[in-house]
C-alpha cells in the first residue's frame, strides 16, 4: 500500500505536470491574463511538452531506464534537451515581448536547469529533480499570490517523500533537490522578477 502510494506521488507530481501547470498560475495573476496566458503557453510547450516527449520516446527506445530517468548518466539527453527548447522558448518570448512574469519564470527554470546538469555531470551526483521542481513551484506560487500558497509545500513534501521511498533517490539527494528548488528556482523568479 505504501509503494502503491508512493508509486502514484510519482506520478502524478512528476516534474513535468509541476512545469506544464507552473506558467498558467504565474499568468492567472497577470492584468492582461489572455496575454499572459498564451505566453505561459509557450513556457508549458517549450520547458514540459517538448522535453518530455523526448524523454519518453527515449524510454521506448531503451536509451534510459524510464520515463523519470532515474540513472544519473541517461539524464544527459533529456536536461540538454530541457534546456535547449527552454532557450528556444524563451528567444521567441523575448522576441514578442511577453510579461515580464514569464520572462521571470523561464529564466528561474533556465538557472535551475543549469544547476541540476552542473550538479549531475560535473559532481556526478543525482539530485532529485522531482523535488527540486516541486518546491520551486512552491516558491514561485507564494511570491506571486502570497503565503497562503506555501500549502503546495504538502503535495512537495509527498512527491520528495516518494522519491526516496521507492529508492530512486537518497534522503540527501532529496534534499538537495529541495534546496536548489527553492533557492535557485524560487530565488531566480524572485529576482528576476524584481529586475525586469
Amino acid at each position: 500500500m505504501i509503494k502503491k502510494v508512493a508509486r502514484g506521488a510519482t506520478e502524478v507530481l512528476a516534474p513535468w505536470v509541476w512545469v506544464i501547470l507552473l506558467p498558467f498560475g504565474v499568468a492567472a495573476a497577470s492584468e492582461n491574463i489572455w496575454k499572459t496566458l498564451l505566453w505561459g503557453f509557450v513556457v508549458a510547450i517549450t520547458a514540459s511538452v517538448i522535453p518530455m516527449a523526448v524523454i519518453v520516446r527515449g524510454a521506448r527506445k531503451g536509451k534510459w531506464d524510464g520515463h523519470h530517468v532515474t540513472n544519473r548518466e541517461g539524464r544527459v539527453v533529456p536536461l540538454v534537451t530541457a534546456g535547449a527548447s527552454l532557450a528556444a522558448g524563451t528567444v521567441i518570448m523575448v522576441l514578442g515581448h511577453a510579461p515580464k512574469s514569464m520572462l521571470a519564470l523561464a529564466g528561474s527554470m533556465f538557472a535551475s536547469l543549469i544547476v541540476s546538469m552542473a550538479i549531475t555531470f560535473g559532481l556526478k551526483w543525482k539530485i532529485s529533480l522531482h523535488a527540486g521542481v516541486a518546491w520551486a513551484a512552491v516558491v514561485t506560487m507564494a511570491i506571486v499570490y502570497g503565503p497562503v500558497w506555501l500549502l503546495l509545500a504538502l503535495p512537495a513534501a509527498l512527491v520528495a517523500w516518494s522519491r526516496v521511498e521507492l529508492g530512486d533517490h537518497t534522503t540527501a539527494q532529496v534534499l538537495g533537490g529541495t534546496a536548489m528548488g527553492v533557492i535557485v528556482g524560487g530565488g531566480s523568479f524572485w529576482l528576476l522578477s524584481q529586475s525586469l
